[in-house]
């Protein structure tokens, strides 16, 4: 995918800025960070730009409108698709029996359930079967010099020569996405550094082929995120009606038994956990009252380190659940729509002019734009819903 913009430069001329960037600039910053010369020449000798990645800035040009600013808001539920999700219950299930000591293993030594590594590595790679066609040396240097986020992609690119200096893998075997993301867990390259494991045993931490450190990475990082191993991640919950959804979120935590004493309860009409009464947790309802609600805890947000969706950590804890009971969510996802991410956005300025803090204008509807919607609809006399429609949204002013 082309950015456009870079047919209309002087690629020859971009291309020996490049190298001297790479020699001037990235050289020293990779030997202050003990990266040998023959490790440094081994990953970007010869090294040239990749004109095809997407969210490129070539010099003497501006940044182009995002395309996804423009598209049409979805519901989430259709971030749920039934048939996608059992076809990965089924791999996961198969999987499980393959690799069941491996995952017992993993949860012994960091308290993680197997299931959540097993369920974030579907979500990123497929468990493995997504092609990873990129070189990371090559996209990270690419972003690292004319990508939209330049300052972000430049440790990136340090910390993947890095790699090749301790030699776990070597530079042609380094393969990532378009985005600069390495291997079957999709890690950040300083994400490789701090928490790839050798699980297997055999000397190198090997996020591309192994299996076994695959998926104890993912939990060896989820770990040192904070998970709790004494507690899931989550419930569906029925949620009535006087609960108002603009409850939600990891700022407006309440201990168990408090959502018990508003009514809150398994989506089945069980009372909430016992053994969670003063814990605390938080109220998920990603459609605001057009779609399932939930009662999370702590472990839900540490999802959110690995992708800060909501819709994202919802879909790990989810499909984790089903490879054991495979039970879709009970309450059905409302229809919502007919408005862009661009009309978000404005909203969302619109609100920020007023002193709201909806999260940053970026046209998603995330907690605290939907904590937004809800308080606006309920000062307004609106319907309370939590999450906007056309009409709200053209009504904004």
């Amino acid at each position: 995918m082309a950015t456009g913009l870079a047919h209309a430069v002087d690629r020859r001329a971009i291309e020996r800025d490049f190298q001297a960037f790479l020699a001037n600039e990235i050289w020293p910053e990779a030997q202050a960070a003990g990266v040998s010369r023959t490790a440094f020449n081994a990953a970007l000798g010869g090294v040239t730009l990749d004109w095809d990645l997407p969210e490129l800035v070539p010099p003497g040009t501006s940044a182009p409108h995002t395309v996804e600013s423009q598209a049409e808001f979805r519901s989430p539920g259709a971030y749920f698709n039934q048939n996608n999700l059992n076809t990965q219950v089924a791999i996961g299930r198969r999987l499980i029996k393959k690799w069941g000591k491996t995952l017992a293993a993993i949860e012994q030594r960091f308290g993680v359930p197997g299931e959540i590594p097993l369920a974030i590595w579907a979500r990123e790679t497929s468990f493995g079967n997504a092609k990873l066609p990129y070189s990371a040396i090559r996209t990270l240097a690419t972003r690292a010099y004319m990508g939209r986020r330049k300052a972000f992609f430049r440790p990136e690119l340090i910390a993947a020569l890095q790699i090749v200096e301790a030699g776990d893998i070597k530079p042609s075997q380094m393969k990532s996405s378009w985005a600069g993301a390495l291997g079957q867990p999709q890690f950040l390259p300083s994400y490789y550094l701090n928490y790839a494991v050798d699980f297997d045993g055999d000397g190198h931490r090997d996020i591309w082929n192994s299996v076994p450190d695959t998926l104890a990475s993912i939990a060896n990082f989820l770990l040192h995120k904070g998970w709790d191993p004494e507690r899931g991640w989550g419930i569906e919950a029925a949620v009535p009606a006087a609960v108002p959804c603009y409850l939600e979120g990891p700022e407006q935590g309440r201990g168990m038994a408090e959502w018990g004493k508003l009514g809150v309860t398994w989506i089945d009409g069980r009372p909430l956990p016992r053994i969670e009464q003063n814990r605390e947790a938080f109220l998920l309802m990603p459609a605001g009252r057009l779609g399932p609600a939930f009662i999370v805890s702590g472990n839900f947000y540490v999802l959110k380190e690995y992708n800060y969706s909501d819709l994202y950590a919802l879909y790990v804890g989810h499909l984790a659940d089903r490879f054991a009971d495979n039970k879709p969510f009970v309450a059905k996802w409302g229809k919502v729509g007919g408005f862009s991410r661009a009309d978000v956005a404005r909203m969302q300025r619109q609100f920020e002019a007023q002193g709201f803090d909806v999260g940053g204008s970026d046209g998603l509807v995330g907690f605290k734009t939907r904590i937004t919607v809800g308080q606006w609809q309920a000062k307004n006399g609106d319907t309370i819903t939590c999450l906007p429609d056309a009409g709200m949204i053209r009504s904004i002013h």
